[in-house]
């Protein structure tokens, strides 16, 4: 099975080397003043990116936040980086009362999702007055979940995420607030019928807990360690010995790292840090140092593709 990215399919083995979370273009009520909308800054930051020795991308921004298809089909010709783009809704907090998610229910949701992933993406993100149907087609689910708990409205979002999962064979990727109500999220989907193996809970290395991990892990899920570059939330030096502990339970094959620079204020290009680049630039050169190369290609090739194609290679 080939991976959907933003300019056609891509076998698993010509990934090469994935940032598994990222926004290339982002914009959020909750996050005022820090859209990433300007497409002149954005290819330079993922020129950088490919630089640095990331192949591809993937950008989860979800449903009504920002998302730029054409444009993000622009910046992947000229970067030269494969770019799989996500539908599906957000945690509650991106979306204000009022607005459409939430008063749709979970048929029609399903079903927008599932045109996102088989016919091509609104160009308006599905914002108005009309649709304009694109030609660039999602290649995963992003959905969310709030902190230690799933609100009312995310469960029928998670529903309807995983119905079009499901119908088209895509994995599943789920925020969970500062790493918490994982098992929960696991446990919904499950009962949606999504088997935990298609699943990458993001933020995980945020609730630095290898007990929890490894549970996560043990019922076959993904484990996004994705705030990389990240220090106000740790150092690298913690993630580094957060895979170095998770491997000695045997669970390497269930790690994923990426960024999730989603403010313009974290990108070089507008100014700010750490970049878009930080994963390829300064962190996978030193897990190859210090865990050895082996590690380090399981983690940034070898499971992303795994996940991508939705199951086993």
């Amino acid at each position: 099975m080939a991976v959907t990215t933003v300019l056609g399919p891509v076998e698993p083995d010509e990934l090469g080397r994935v940032d598994a979370h990222e926004h290339i273009f982002l914009r959020s009520p909750i996050l005022v003043g820090d859209e990433i909308q300007d497409r002149t800054k954005v290819t330079e930051e993922v020129v950088a990116v490919r630089a640095s020795g990331i192949d591809t991308v993937v950008d989860l921004t979800p449903i009504g936040l920002g998302r730029r298809p054409g444009w993000t089909a622009e910046v992947s010709r000229r970067s030269g980086v494969n770019i799989v783009l996500a539908t599906g809704i957000h945690r509650a907090a991106h979306y204000p009362r009022g607005h459409w998610v939430h008063e749709i229910g979970v048929d029609e949701l399903a079903a927008l999702m599932t045109e996102d992933l088989t016919a091509g993406i609104d160009e308006r993100d599905w914002q108005g007055p009309t649709p304009r149907r694109g030609t660039v087609r999602a290649g995963i689910v992003k959905l969310g979940a709030s902190y230690h708990a799933i609100a009312d409205p995310e469960r029928v979002w998670l529903e309807a995420g995983a119905r079009a999962a499901l119908a088209t064979g895509v994995p599943v990727a789920v925020h969970c607030e500062v790493g918490t109500a994982a098992h929960d999220v696991l446990d919904l989907l499950d009962g949606f019928g999504l088997p935990p193996a298609r699943v990458m809970l993001a933020h995980m290395d945020r609730n630095i807990d290898v007990v929890l991990h490894d549970e996560i892990a043990s019922r076959g899920a993904f484990l996004g360690y994705d705030t990389v570059g990240r220090t106000k939330y740790h150092a690298d030096a913690a993630v580094i010995e957060l895979i170095a502990r998770i491997t000695e339970r045997g669970r390497q094959g269930h790690v994923l790292l990426g960024t999730d620079v989603g403010r313009n204020s974290m990108l070089r290009a507008y100014g700010g840090g750490p970049g878009m680049d930080v994963l390829g630039r300064t962190f996978l050169p030193r897990l190859r140092r210090e865990l050895g190369a082996d590690i380090e290609e399981t983690v940034s090739v070898r499971n992303p593709a795994r996940f991508l194609v939705g199951g086993p290679l």
